[in-house]
């Protein structure tokens, strides 16, 4: 479906990163981990890539009738500084959803989400959802940030983790300092997999993130014993 939509606001949840909240189109449904298309409309500038860029839904479903939410780090292109100039009640052309990048159904399989930066969007609106609809899925949750500072969602995490005893939190960081950070540090690797998930042939994976990262921690679950056909990525290029 295409449709014209307003933005509501926008606030910032991490160092350059944004989170934008749309007006949802009546009828509009979509499974957590879905995307739409946004297209800017008549921008003052714009560059090879063009107008539209694909941003998934961090809400889940189930958590607000009258509105999407997307999130995205601001870079230094045509579109991401049109995007960041936009105002309440700006509109954008809206087609979606898109995508099948959603959990899997068998509660009885475990979910293990290792994550990079701004790719935890689809992830945020899973883990909500399997949250909020009690499923019994066992979720494992590896978030790589570069600071604390650069990492949306932590507080959202944590009350999941409150709320959900099927979900584990795992923020990681890979340039923070000590006296800002005493959780996990470093790059993910079979090691620190292993502290929290005893069984790697179990879960199914979910990669998300920078394409270089994604393509590394497949090699990593491979050669640490996950199952190939229980990997699924989604890479989330710099526009």
């Amino acid at each position: 479906m295409s449709e014209i939509i307003k933005l509501r606001k926008k606030e910032k949840i991490a160092r350059d990163t944004i989170a934008c909240y749309w007006e949802k189109p009546d009828g509009f449904e979509f499974k957590a981990g879905q995307f739409g298309d946004f297209t800017l409309i008549d921008p003052s500038e714009t560059d090879e890539k063009g107008n539209t860029r694909a941003f998934s839904f961090v809400n889940a479903p189930s958590e607000t009738e009258s509105e999407l939410v997307t999130a995205t780090r601001i870079r230094d292109s045509a579109y991401k500084r049109e995007l960041e100039k936009l105002t309440t009640g700006a509109k954008v052309k809206f087609d979606g959803p898109s995508g099948n990048f959603k959990l899997h159904k068998t509660e009885s399989t475990p979910a293990v989400f290792i994550i990079g930066g701004i790719g935890i969007t689809p992830i945020r609106s899973m883990i909500a959802e399997a949250t909020n609809q009690q499923t019994s899925h066992e979720m494992t949750l590896l978030f790589s940030n570069s600071t604390p500072k650069d990492a949306p969602f932590q507080s959202d995490f944590r009350e999941f983790e409150k709320k959900n005893p099927n979900f584990t939190f795992v923020p990681v960081m890979t340039q923070a300092d000590s006296d800002e950070w005493n959780g996990e540090s470093g790059y993910i690797d079979e090691d620190m997999l292993k502290r929290y998930v005893s069984d790697v042939s179990a879960p199914i994976y979910y990669l998300s993130g920078p394409a270089g990262m994604v393509n590394a921690m497949y090699e990593m679950l491979v050669e640490a014993g996950a199952n190939e056909d229980n990997i699924r990525a989604e890479e989330f290029s710099g526009y």
